[in-house]
């Protein structure tokens, strides 16, 4: 029999131990004011001290905050914290009474700056789960773009709403239903397919939210009539919905599954959408997505796509998006920019750009390691496919390309990138002439010719 006293034992030994399993608790800001209201000790989780905002109970007999204990349990755990028994996710019931008497409390205590705790919502459940996303699939079938929209909505708010919500949908096969709805609707004949636009921008907005895609999902997305209208959705969408597109392209692009990236590099329009996005910018997460989305398409084809991004521009737009980018974005455009200098093509525009070489020169440090790999290709690619003297080879010197790549062998690189990093030095140091490399006084050590 569990008495009081020998509870109260257990709740402070289950304090020990979630303290000790939990290195970062949970804890919630409270007013300043409110530190002067004695909070009453049974309406603490167990778990995080804290007053419960969420209370619900175990079938041992004890309540805990539901963000702590399922977050106890997330982490391997199958027992109750306080009494050892076994305990799962499925087990845990909201303890409405408790909520309540939280409730009266905070307004009773509101003078001293006490919040009051807000009636929480009712999390999705597995059977929840399992019946929307049925009702996504049988709206599918009979083409209703209409309740697919508002179902696809519905799956996308709950899956935002927290993260338990979209836990228990990607378990139900969010993912693989939402694609599949997608794939169906395009298949269908008017007028279905032209009520269902709005459906199909929601779908993909959905998706997002339930990443990862598994191999049928991305092959949903990855047949040609639905890269048709993903590709148009990126092109004329509205700015969110461009957004999307954008993202769920490159989810399919980055799984390098290769039947899907030939699907895309074959789809009309694809190589002209992306650029667009970058000369018209909706978000930084769309244009990281197109960067990424280009990446791979110029990776996974024999230069094709890399020669028909060049012929659209892409060069330029990648330097002069790199003069002033963060960090994930400078990544991103470095690695698409070494990609595209493997053509000729894709080289004689960035001879021809006055920003080229200066902004490779300058990316080389202070970015990421990644970045300086890819900053130091790009400029191993430009000046070794030059003959002589190029205007390349003494812009780069100008602009302190030998002092930094010196510096940079000195403070050290690896594999590749030390290898090019070597060669660059030694098809500067045969142009350097009478240029001076290093004007830094806090350099002048490290002048001397390399060999």
């Amino acid at each position: 029999m569990v008495t009081p006293v020998s509870r109260s034992r257990h709740r402070q030994r289950a304090a020990r131990v979630a303290v000790a399993e939990i290195p970062l608790a949970t804890r919630r800001a409270t007013a300043p004011a409110a530190a002067e209201a004695a909070v009453p000790g049974h309406f603490l989780c167990p778990i995080s001290l804290e007053m419960m905002r969420d209370p619900v109970a175990a079938p041992t007999g004890i309540t805990y905050d539901r963000d702590s204990v399922e977050g106890w349990l997330a982490r391997g755990h199958a027992t109750c914290p306080v009494t050892g028994r076994p305990l799962r996710p499925e087990d845990l019931v909201p303890n409405h009474a408790t909520r309540r008497m939280i409730q009266e409390w905070c307004v009773a205590n509101r003078a001293l700056g006490v919040e009051r705790v807000p009636t929480p919502r009712v999390p999705v459940s597995a059977f929840d789960a399992a019946e929307l996303l049925a009702a996504v699939s049988a709206a599918a079938r009979r083409g209703d773009g209409p309740a697919c929209r508002q179902l696809a909505a519905r799956a996308r708010a709950l899956g935002k709403e927290s993260d338990r919500n979209r836990r228990c949908l990607v378990a139900a096969g969010a993912a693989r239903a939402l694609s599949s709805a997608f794939a169906q609707l395009v298949d269908r004949r008017p007028p279905a397919a032209l009520t269902a636009a709005g459906a199909l921008e929601e779908i993909l907005a959905a998706l997002v939210v339930f990443f990862p895609l598994d191999d049928e999902s991305r092959r949903h997305i990855a047949s040609p009539a639905s890269l048709d209208v993903v590709v148009s959705i990126l092109s004329h969408g509205e700015i969110t919905a461009r957004a999307s597109a954008a993202v769920v392209l490159r989810e399919v692009a980055s799984s390098s599954d290769a039947q899907c990236l030939e699907a895309m590099s074959v789809t009309s329009g694809i190589h002209d959408a992306l650029v667009r996005l970058l000369e018209r910018p909706v978000s930084a997460q769309a244009t990281k997505a197109a960067l990424v989305t280009a990446y791979y398409l110029v990776q996974s084809t024999d230069r094709a796509a890399a020669s028909r991004l060049v012929d659209l521009g892409m060069v330029q737009l990648l330097v002069e998006l790199l003069v002033d980018s963060d960090k994930g974005t400078t990544e991103k455009a470095l690695a698409v920019l070494d990609s595209l200098l493997l053509t000729e093509e894709g080289r004689g525009e960035a001879y021809a750009h006055a920003l080229a070489v200066p902004v490779l020169v300058k990316k080389m440090q202070h970015v990421s390691e990644m970045a300086t790999e890819f900053a130091v290709s790009a400029l191993w690619r430009l000046c070794k496919n030059l003959s002589g003297e190029g205007p390349c080879k003494a812009e780069a010197l100008q602009v302190g390309a030998f002092q930094k790549l010196l510096l940079l062998l000195q403070v050290g690189c690896m594999g590749v990138t030390k290898e090019r990093a070597s060669e660059l030095l030694r098809l500067l140091n045969g142009s350097r002439g009478g240029v001076e490399c290093i004007e830094s006084v806090d350099f002048k050590g490290l002048k001397r010719p390399f060999l």
